[in-house]
């Protein structure tokens, strides 16, 4: 089929090349415009999508918006068979989810209609599920309301982090979606509309929610380090060397133990108290500096039962 592609980040790259490689003819990509980029932002860098297409040999488009008439008109002039879409991060107006002769088809990390919304990946993980997915949907006007054509449930491990369901899943959806796109240029691809009940909104991750509170239960906080990691980072304050410090929390695993909320139980391994049970810190990166695993940050860096707030 002719196929326009719309997304932006890694998780989306994968797909792209499996359409291409199932014999798609890939109209062009759409992708957010390239973002400024150093330390000053001084130069621009393209979204992983724009450099793999443009890699591929396909039409990269960035625009801002695909509100204009003239956005529209240029997405309908391409004469597509279906518009493919995961994680493109614009809202999709009307003409533009009906400019193609069978409509657009988004891949989603999530079991709709659970964590419909920006960031269903960190919210599965923070929330302690035990099992997630991908799942293929027909886009409509609603936020990833659409029927659902294809689902793949993905375990989530109790260490699982967010990086490591991100790479499960993204493999995972390039696959379910070349299974979908030839079902559906053979005729055969089934839609069922979602149910409501059980329908869930995985909001941003703000830079409020990213320190730790150690107040929590102990599985909460296990739950929220690894449902951040390695982006955007769980953190908090330790004291290192007489000044306090903060650092990221890359890793960790539920532990024993009882104390004041934040207070250091074992300094080797790091064990902190929660409000109920405690936590080990097992991967840690100070400000400034390279992820470690707990032994080696301790090297430099002993914690004493008050050296983390």
């Amino acid at each position: 089929m002719r196929i326009i592609f719309m997304g932006t980040p890694d998780f989306s790259v994968p797909t792209l090349r499996a359409l291409q490689a199932a014999g798609h003819e890939i109209a062009a990509c759409y992708t957010q415009p390239p973002r400024p980029a150093g330390r000053r932002g001084l130069s621009l860098k393209k979204s992983p999508v724009h450099e793999a297409a443009e890699a591929l040999g396909i039409e990269a488009r960035t625009p801002k918006s695909l509100k204009s008439a003239e956005e529209q008109a240029a997405f309908a002039a391409l004469e597509a068979d279906v518009a493919v879409v995961v994680a493109y991060g614009l809202l999709l107006p009307k003409p533009i989810l009906n400019g193609t002769r069978l409509g657009c088809f988004n891949g989603h990390a999530s079991l709709l209609p659970r964590w419909r919304g920006a960031a269903p990946i960190q919210r599965a993980i923070m929330a302690g599920d035990t099992e997630t997915g991908m799942m293929i949907m027909k886009m409509d006007e609603g936020l990833d309301t659409g029927p659902v054509a294809m689902t793949e449930t993905v375990a989530i491990g109790p260490e699982m982090t967010a990086g490591q369901l991100h790479d499960t899943l993204s493999a995972t959806g390039a696959k379910l979606m070349v299974r979908a796109m030839d079902a559906l240029q053979n005729g055969l691809l089934e839609l069922a509309p979602q149910p409501d009940d059980g329908a869930t909104y995985a909001q941003k991750i703000t830079k409020e929610e990213t320190r730790v509170d150690w107040s929590r239960d102990g599985a909460d906080v296990h739950n929220h380090i690894r449902g951040l990691s390695p982006f955007p980072g769980a953190w908090c304050e330790m004291r290192l060397g007489g000044t306090w410090d903060r650092v990221k929390l890359l890793a960790s695993t539920s532990a024993p133990g009882t104390g004041a909320p934040g207070a250091v139980i074992t300094g080797s391994p790091i064990t902190v108290a929660c409000g109920a049970g405690a936590v080990r810190l097992t991967r840690l990166q100070k400000a400034g500096g390279k992820p470690l695993d707990a032994d080696t940050f301790l090297r430099g860096n002993p914690l004493g039962a008050g050296d983390v707030r």
